[in-house]
């Protein structure tokens, strides 16, 4: 099975040509049913689709409700298209007094698209989960000074609607990433508990970069004991990505929007 990079922070293949970048993430999960994974933060993520020669399937989810993942939306949801998405990803959220939620009220989406809320582990398509909410035993990368507001008052953001797809394969879990704002660890392993498989393949955005570099080690220790290839995109950092190529040598698979991680 493959996974397209719709989008992502840049670009690394020659081909095919024409494919763009941004500060964002989406995803095409070739499985029997294919599935969408956010929408990027504009219609760059579309565009990047059409010119693969891919089609709109008819279920989506979202990873996590911030505006890098979601301000593609309207370009991409289709009639009687399913949108999958926790409950709190339509939360107003704000990092630093900025407002970095989803760019579209919940109505008009709705107007377009079947929302479904889900907080529990769901299959979604054939072999294809939605984790829900993830337990957090490990690190979790949330963001500093941000918040979202439930019934007009501020709380602190702990972006518990992030959450991950895990597809089972012959030759283990593949496990699509977001941002995994709930933790690499926390997710790695609650998906091997929702499939009853073990992860052996990971693409998306680790969201590394919130940690201090002292933090490391322990994290790609632990990963290169468990994963077979790992393909680490968006909120990873570029400095970070090169310390995981270095440690890690050929499980390493460098990614940007275009690209195909195929099990």
């Amino acid at each position: 099975m493959k996974v397209y990079v719709l989008v992502d922070n840049k670009v690394v293949d020659l081909r095919p040509q024409g494919m763009k970048a941004e500060w964002g993430f989406s995803a095409y999960i070739d499985s029997e049913e294919p599935v969408l994974m956010d929408s990027g933060q504009s219609d760059i993520a579309f565009r990047n689709m059409l010119i693969r020669e891919l089609e709109l399937p008819q279920k989506m989810v979202l990873s996590h409700g911030h505006y890098d993942h979601t301000g593609g939306l309207m370009s991409m949801l289709r009639p009687k298209m399913k949108l999958y998405a926790h409950p709190h990803a339509f939360m107003p959220r704000f990092y630093k007094g900025v407002y970095i939620g989803i760019p579209f009220v919940r109505e008009r989406i709705e107007s377009v698209a079947d929302v479904v809320e889900v907080s529990e582990p769901t299959e979604v398509a054939k072999n294809v989960w939605m984790l829900g909410e993830v337990p957090r035993k490990y690190e979790e990368a949330v963001l500093e000074d941000s918040y979202i507001v439930v019934d007009g008052k501020k709380q602190e953001d702990r972006i518990l609607d992030d959450t991950s797809l895990a597809v089972k394969t012959d030759k283990g879990v593949l496990l699509v990433l977001g941002c995994c704002h709930a933790g690499l660890r926390n997710t790695i392993e609650w998906a091997e508990e929702v499939v009853g498989d073990e992860v052996k393949f990971v693409v998306g955005g680790t969201h590394l970069i919130a940690f201090r570099p002292s933090e490391l080690p322990e994290i790609i220790k632990w990963l290169d004991a468990k994963v077979e290839k790992i393909a680490p995109c968006h909120c990873t950092g570029l400095a970070y990505e090169f310390v995981l190529k270095e440690k890690l040598g050929e499980k390493y698979v460098m990614v940007g929007s275009g690209s195909v991680f195929e099990v």
